[in-house]
């Protein structure tokens, strides 16, 4: 696959996204969330070794509860370890962990235009984050970057607003990281939810990777879906022609599954804790042997 043209990327940066881009439709990354604000945020990891025998590909994170300083040390051994990053963010408009990220009720009006109190407080909000991936910036650690995931569910304040609102507040935070911040160390993953809905999608210029996630049961118990719906709704409006994640699930899917069906996702990743645990070990085994499958130990050197 072709690189697509992408965000200002530093020179590690674009080698990660290179890669990315290059083994697409070809080979599946092994992706795990681990549990944030925890005592033992290495439970998935070991998880994982005990049951496999090998370590993911792409540790994803959380900066949820404003773990900054524990995800990134975290972030900056995985790479070091010869592994990838991806951080995501659950957080209030203004502050705040899980809870504000539901609960909060935004004003986009107010929010969006800048120099109101609203605005100056939210992106005040964001600069602490951005602060800190200008730290893994430093340290030469590029990020799969994943804001506002699930948008298009509404579930979460960054989504209440519908399409059009939401274009303007990803817009609005790319720019701020990109430009005002100089975060090159990013690579922007847009996360729609379930099925991909219409409407939402802020532009070539401002994605790099695009995907989905569900927790839908797969087509026995211990299976997970292969989320072929989300897979043809992303093929039919991605003309850039970027690579397409399976960013969340619960069950995995079976590996062979995913080339049967023709939705090879660059990666799955079965979120933290009792979701991951509940998986069918034979199953997770067989995904993390499968001659397609990049595993820590099979990823090439980025530095």
């Amino acid at each position: 696959m072709r690189t697509p043209a992408h965000s200002p990327m530093n020179e590690q940066t674009e080698k990660v996204y290179r890669y990315l881009c290059s083994i697409f439709g070809k080979k599946i990354l092994m992706a795990q969330q681990e549990t944030p604000m925890r005592f033992d945020q290495e439970d998935e990891m070991a998880f994982l070794m005990e049951h496999t025998g090998k370590y993911p590909a792409l540790r994803c994170m959380d900066y949820i509860g404003r773990d900054f300083e524990g995800v990134n040390r975290r972030a900056r051994r995985w790479w070091q370890m010869g592994g990838l990053v991806s951080i995501c963010w659950h957080v209030g408009i203004f502050d705040g962990g899980y809870p504000q990220s539901k609960e909060d009720v935004p004003d986009f009006e107010k929010l969006l235009t800048p120099g109101t109190e609203e605005n100056i407080r939210m992106i005040n909000n964001w600069d602490v984050a951005a602060f800190y991936l200008r730290q893994l910036r430093d340290a030469g650690v590029p990020v799969i970057w994943r804001p506002f995931h699930e948008f298009d569910g509404q579930w979460f304040w960054w989504g209440k607003g519908g399409g059009e609102y939401f274009i303007r507040l990803w817009r609005m935070m790319y720019d701020r990281f990109t430009h005002y911040f100089k975060l090159d160390n990013l690579i922007w993953l847009l996360g729609y939810a379930d099925d991909v809905k219409d409407g939402w999608y802020p532009g070539d210029k401002y994605v790099d990777l695009i995907g989905s996630d569900t927790y839908r049961p797969g087509p026995a118990e211990n299976v997970g879906t292969t989320h072929k719906t989300a897979w043809a709704r992303l093929a039919a409006m991605d003309a850039k022609k970027m690579p397409f994640v399976f960013h969340e699930c619960g069950k995995v899917p079976d590996i062979e599954s995913l080339w049967q069906e023709e939705c090879p996702w660059l990666w799955f990743m079965p979120w933290h804790s009792k979701w991951i645990k509940e998986n069918d070990p034979v199953l997770l085994r067989k995904a993390y042997h499968h001659k397609n499958s990049i595993t820590l130990d099979k990823l090439p050197s980025f530095r």
